[in-house]
Formats: C-alpha cells, structure tokens, sequence
C-alpha cells in the first residue's frame, strides 16, 4: 500500500465475545488445508446464514438454516459443482469440519453481526475494549488489528461526486460528478485494484473538462485513490472484527503461514 499517504494510525481494539461451542476448532483441518478464507452473511428475509469457506483447490458454499444445511462446490475456475474438488484424502475430512463450522456461525446469527457494529462503535467512540452483553459463558478475547485510514480531504473541486461499482475486473469503481444540483450522474474517473501490486489504479474519463470540474485530472485521482482505498481496500473496524471472530470460531487465529 503506498506510504506515501497520511493517514491515521493503527490501532488494536480488544473485543469480549460470546462465541459458543467452536466445535470446528477442536476438529482441525488437514495438512495442507490450515489457512481457508473464510465468510458469512445473515441473510434476514430466508432466515438463513450463508457461509463460504475458500482453499486454494475450491471453495464449500453452505446455506444453514433451522431446516438444514444446502452445500454445494466451486472448483478453482468458479464453476459451480456438487462433486468435490478436494482430493480423496481431505475431502471427507474438509466437508466434517465445514459442516461443523457452518453450524457454529449459524448458531451465532445475526448477533455476531450485530456485535461487530457495536464494536466498531466503541472504536470510533474513543474506546479501546468492547465487551459484548452476555450470559454467564465462557467468553473470548480478541485483539484486532484497526488499520488507520487514509486522511483526506472532502471534495474541494466544483459541484459534487459520488461513486458507484463498475462493470469489470479487478473491483472498479466510477467517480460521478454534476456541475449542479443534483444526483451526481457523470462519470468523470475509473479507479481499480492492481492485481499485482494490491494497489489502486485510476484514469480519467475521455472528454472529461477538467477545468469545469475544478480540479486538475491528477489531483481528482489522487483523491480518488484515496477514497478507493479507504471505501474498497481498508478493512473497516465492523468487518476486522467479524472477521477474527470468523478465525477463532474456526480455530485457525494465529496459525503460523
């Protein structure tokens, strides 16, 4: 990430959950297997947690509700498939303990969620533990680390901007500009995840007159590349926390790479 930049510094919020039984943590992955990206969203509507759970040779999708759990594979070319991509050796082992883990996260939501977004309003509040609101349980400690932001400044050309996701590889975003009042609809800017160096990329749009903009086309990419990265690739405060929560329910915080 360019340190050019300023910004903010890091900090480490400590944060006390309830996390249940972590019954995948004491199954264990296969050799070869310890370090899956892991994720989960409630979806409120279905009452369902879906959770996706990705390896290097493909990912496990599961759809867990009071009904069951509905799974299925993605090979590494994101084919969808109901066959495993696994190897003979982990496949059963992998599919045990993504089950087990699919029902820990269940079993949590949508509170985990909700007591991330806490978390992340204690952090902004000054405050540098969050402890949740529990029972009497066996409770656990985290630390996580709160990445620091890039400072910058609000738009200071003319009119005003917003911006929208793209159509295209590598995460693109559109800056919209209007001259007046309302809805910013003119795309003036493109900016995109480099996937080689993980830092963003940006180009102006053709035709764009700058001078109407009030902002030279180097200084609206700078800006935008600063919002690019702390909208798209800074982990923000709820998401770092839901995330190491995800890790410990897993059993895989702290595992050496």
């Amino acid at each position: 990430m360019n340190n050019d930049l300023p910004r903010l510094p890091s900090s480490t919020l400590q944060v006390v959950l309830n996390l249940g039984e972590k019954t995948a943590s004491r199954l264990g992955l296969p050799r070869g297997f310890e370090h899956p990206e892991l994720d989960a969203e409630w979806d409120e509507e279905a009452k369902v947690t879906v959770v996706s759970i990705g390896f290097e040779r493909g990912d496990i999708h599961l759809d867990v509700s009071s009904d069951g759990i509905d799974l299925h594979y993605h090979r590494p070319d994101g084919e969808s498939t109901d066959v495993s991509p696994f190897p003979r050796t982990a496949a059963d082992a992998l599919l045990t303990w993504a089950t087990a883990f699919a029902k820990d996260v269940h079993a949590l939501m949508p509170g985990l969620e909700q007591n991330a977004e806490e978390a992340a309003a204690w952090q902004e509040a000054g405050y540098s533990i969050y402890v949740c609101e529990t029972d009497p349980a066996q409770l656990d400690l985290l630390d996580v680390e709160i990445e620091g932001e890039i400072l910058m400044l609000p738009w200071l050309g003319a009119g005003s901007v917003d911006h929208q996701h793209a159509d295209g590889d590598n995460h693109p975003i559109e800056l919209l500009w209007t001259e007046g009042a309302g809805d910013p609809d003119t795309p003036i800017a493109r900016a995109w995840l480099d996937p080689r160096t993980e830092e963003p990329r940006s180009s102006g749009a053709p035709g764009t007159d700058w001078s109407r903009v009030g902002l030279s086309e180097p200084e609206a990419l700078r800006w935008l590349e600063s919002l690019y990265l702390n909208h798209h690739v800074i982990e923000d405060p709820a998401s770092a926390v839901f995330f190491a929560a995800l890790e410990r329910i897993a059993g895989i915080d702290g595992l050496p790479r």
